[in-house]
């Protein structure tokens, strides 16, 4: 199939490669032109505007930072909507608020282009192995046509329902892992001060109803579980200034639907003091250091 994909940063790029390597005709594009040249070596064409990455192509991924980007690129007569051929089948895998994707889907279905929004979970190590969750909203048939090619980047696809339900399932699920890494973040520090050895207190909750994937897949006390960024200096991973600007995303859409999430506004206050103070760029577990260095 002929794919076109704008947006090959540290999650784009890889999944651009994923679709290479699964037999794909694939043009990139990017505005930074060392993340295009690094798409380029991996197998895809370089598309030199957001219009020449579309015009002949039968699907367009993209992967972008923010809502505004989203509306940017898609919309106005030099985005995707003005410039792929009818039929077209669109996904948006960026995180962005629920009504950015239900309009973006809205305007796209209006000019005969079929789309859905298709948020990941898994992060750069998902979408190197080709192991991403993908939460779909769109049409039943919308997001059948999107299943193959998702396969080809993800082991774990969800229709969640109409358009922005994707984006829906996303931000609700990101508000409870910064929920739980916090609390996580707190009990390790709390327990670890009051003279307890932090792997027998991880021992014990992750056999406990304490238990959860923040302490036993992805526990933030440095020395307790190798190969999570907790042991390298919370290098890599999933970077603070995301998880900060997913909350940020929650908070609004639930002033919107007029609903109170009094635990994800206090999470976003934690992570917002976390990004002032010098962490966003390292992995969100690194939320800790607001604790163990009091």
């Amino acid at each position: 199939m002929r794919i076109g994909f704008i947006g090959v940063g540290h999650m784009g790029l890889p999944m651009c490669a994923n679709l290479v390597k699964a037999g794909h005709a694939v043009r990139a594009y990017d505005v930074v032109a060392a993340s295009l040249a690094q798409a380029v070596a991996a197998g895809a064409a370089r598309a030199e505007s957001v219009a020449d990455c579309v015009a002949e192509a039968e699907a367009v991924l993209t992967m972008l930072p923010s809502s505004p980007h989203v509306r940017s690129v898609y919309g106005g007569p030099a985005g995707v909507i003005a410039h792929a051929k009818p039929g077209t089948l669109l996904v948006d895998s960026s995180t962005v608020d629920p009504l950015t994707a239900r309009e973006v889907a809205f305007d796209a279905r209006a000019r005969g282009l079929a789309m859905v929004d298709a948020p990941v979970s898994g992060g750069t190590a998902g979408a190197e192995a080709g192991t991403l969750t993908f939460m779909v909203g769109g049409s039943g048939a919308d997001f059948e046509a999107a299943r193959p090619l998702l396969a080809c980047m993800g082991r774990n696809i969800v229709h969640c329902g109409a358009s922005g339900n994707g984006q829906v399932a996303k931000l609700c699920n990101n508000m409870m892992l910064a929920v739980g890494m916090i609390a996580t973040s707190e009990a390790m520090t709390l327990a670890a001060k009051l003279g307890m050895d932090p792997k027998v207190f991880a021992g014990i909750v992750n056999t406990s109803s304490g238990r959860c994937w923040s302490s036993d897949t992805y526990n933030p006390y440095p020395g307790v579980l190798d190969g999570v960024p907790a042991s390298r200096g919370y290098a890599g991973g999933f970077g603070a200034d995301l998880m900060l600007k997913d909350l940020s995303l929650v908070t609004e859409a639930a002033r919107t639907a007029k609903v109170p999430v009094l635990m994800g506004a206090v999470a976003q206050q934690v992570y917002q003091k976390h990004s002032a103070d010098g962490h966003g760029a390292r992995d969100f577990s690194s939320v800790i250091l607001q604790y163990l260095k009091t």
